[in-house]
């Protein structure tokens, strides 16, 4: 009978702290954007869809206070964040 357990073939590698909190403030921007679009998309919404978008809306600010707090405990700054998305948008159009 062949080994019974599993073996891992390649290392996992661990994260920084610094890609930690680019990967935190990542979340902010993107849970940011996906809130404007529900709240956009809520504004032109019918029948069942007002549901859908209204929890969209709930859940994606509930998210970004929890990312909001954790990045206030890693003492990361809202300038950090608008200076990381302006980065990212760069990234994109390259």
């Amino acid at each position: 009978m062949q080994n019974d357990y599993y073996v891992r073939e390649q290392k996992i590698i661990e994260r920084t702290e610094i890609e930690k909190e680019h990967e935190l403030i990542r979340s902010i921007i993107m849970t940011r954007e996906e809130l404007k679009n529900a709240n956009r998309n809520f504004e032109y919404a019918q029948d069942d869809l007002v549901d859908y978008y209204t929890y969209q809306i709930k859940a994606n600010q509930a998210k970004l206070n929890h990312l909001f707090k954790l990045a206030k405990a890693k003492g990361i700054e809202v300038d950090m964040i608008y200076d990381m998305s302006f980065s990212l948008y760069d990234e994109e159009a390259v």
